[in-house]
């Protein structure tokens, strides 16, 4: 049950991703926020840069959908180069239709909620995702402080996940450095969204392996992955 270090690009100089993409070459995923204004208040990128970063990276790009009516976009982030999309399901009308869309295109299909959002809801729906997403800081901004009341949800979460025993993955998005990486571990994640952890760092690729290694210890260590 290794961990997975995605880079958020969030928090890269968006005037140089190529190189940016290539200062984590270490990394697993390039995690890519997309926010419409609407959903979040704030306003990122689209499809076009998705596509030029599809061709400028060889690291998968694991797009984050933080917009409205993710049912009618999602697929398109698919066909520009995705290897995996989430949407939320605040914003989802089929969620269900909507993860299998994706899936049928070739991407993972993932689902992220907001903090506030309970998982239990949605329990029956967890066969037809590859990934679910937990928000630890309230989307829409890089750069927040680490939400410590999200880690009850993690542990729940990652309970449903063995109770039905899927292999998916468990992603925590916000806030994640090397100060909180150990305890979202413990609870139960296994995928990592770090942005100015990694950006904000002298050698972006350095801090990507000190974060996945601090990952690493803490899961090898859990009462989860032990299966204690």
């Amino acid at each position: 049950m290794a961990a997975q270090i995605n880079p958020s690009i969030l928090s890269a100089d968006f005037a140089r991703l190529a190189d940016e993409a290539k200062a984590v070459e270490g990394a697993d995923w390039l995690h890519v926020d997309v926010m419409d204004n609407h959903f979040v208040p704030n306003l990122t990128l689209g499809t076009p840069v998705v596509e030029s970063l599809a061709r400028a990276t060889d690291i998968p790009l694991d797009c984050h959908l933080m917009i409205e009516d993710p049912d009618r976009w999602a697929p398109q982030y698919v066909e520009a180069g995705a290897s995996s999309v989430t949407f939320h399901v605040e914003a989802a009308h089929a969620p269900i239709r909507l993860a299998r869309e994706i899936r049928a295109k070739g991407a993972r299909a993932a689902m992220a909620l907001k903090p506030a959002t309970p998982i239990e809801s949605y329990e029956d729906m967890l066969p037809d995702l590859d990934m679910l997403l937990i928000m630890t800081v309230e989307p829409g901004f890089g750069g927040q402080a680490f939400l410590d009341i999200t880690l009850p949800k993690i542990r729940r979460t990652r309970d449903l996940i063995a109770k039905h025993g899927l292999q998916m993955w468990l992603q925590v998005d916000g806030g994640v450095s090397a100060e909180t990486i150990e305890r979202c571990a413990e609870a139960g994640a296994d995928v990592f969204v770090a942005g100015s952890a990694v950006y904000g760092a002298q050698d972006p690729a350095e801090a990507v392996r000190v974060l996945r290694a601090q990952a690493d210890r803490a899961i090898a260590d859990s009462s989860w992955a032990c299966g204690h």
